[in-house]
């Protein structure tokens, strides 16, 4: 039998929910492995069944585990993330996890650049600029819309290329020996809408993280500029930050 001792600072559910998360990540509950029963768990911590309820819950909500009814709960299959502080093509990222990834490709095509786009391109207004829109497939399973804007020399030649397995990114610097220097992000939340629910196999008003980008060049110039609508449900972006001194 396992006592937590008290902490004022902190509920009992939430040092269960912690000691177990860290059990998880750890490696001592692997993926798709059983954990302890509720009883178990109420033996285990001198608890009551409802204090480790909460605890489960508050894992569920996390991804971190997840419940089958009449069964029990089960460790969640990690899920695959994307390091935002590495300016990489996505499927460049995936690949180096082992994951099979798959571009569905729904148009290339050339239009007027609206305000925003031209802003970010350093363009004018009207000024004709290629558009992509594929669907991001991370082992079969839809993870991203990204609409994509680039300059119509650069975009013409794109057109050509096998989008639906090769970056943009890896093109650019590897055939067209366009060295890529910085990119400029921007995240916030959304609800998706019809045509995003239905692309990314979602119901309306899903949650979805929204990436805006921008990458240069290595000397500067703006070349790529894109939205990236993410599901938030099987999919991770991590970033690393140090405290400045």
């Amino acid at each position: 039998m396992q006592h937590l001792h008290p902490h004022p600072a902190q509920p009992l559910y939430g040092r269960i929910r912690d000691e177990l998360r860290q059990r998880i990540h750890s490696g001592a509950y692997r993926p798709h492995e059983q954990l302890p029963s509720e009883s178990a768990l109420m033996t285990q911590y001198s608890v009551s069944r409802i204090t480790v309820r909460q605890a489960l819950g508050e894992l569920e909500k996390e991804g971190v585990l997840f419940k089958v009814p009449g069964k029990g709960a089960y460790v969640s299959k990690p899920k695959p993330f994307q390091q935002l502080a590495r300016l990489q093509g996505f499927a460049e990222a995936m690949r180096e996890h082992g994951h099979e990834i798959y571009n569905r490709l729904l148009g290339v095509h050339t239009t007027a650049a609206d305000a925003t786009v031209a802003a970010r391109l350093q363009l004018a207004p009207g000024t004709p600029v290629t558009e992509l829109r594929r669907v991001r497939l991370l082992n079969r399973e839809p993870v991203s819309l990204d609409i994509t804007w680039v300059p119509s020399h650069i975009g013409e030649r794109l057109a050509r290329e096998d989008l639906a397995t090769r970056d943009v990114f890896v093109i650019l610097e590897n055939d067209y020996g366009i060295a890529l220097g910085h990119a400029d992000l921007a995240i916030d939340a959304q609800l998706a809408d019809t045509d995003l629910a239905s692309h990314l196999a979602l119901p309306t008003g899903a949650p979805l993280l929204r990436i805006e980008r921008l990458t240069h060049d290595r000397n500067g110039t703006p070349l790529d500029f894109e939205y990236l609508y993410c599901r938030s449900d099987n999919f991770q972006f991590r970033l690393r930050v140090d405290r400045q001194a």
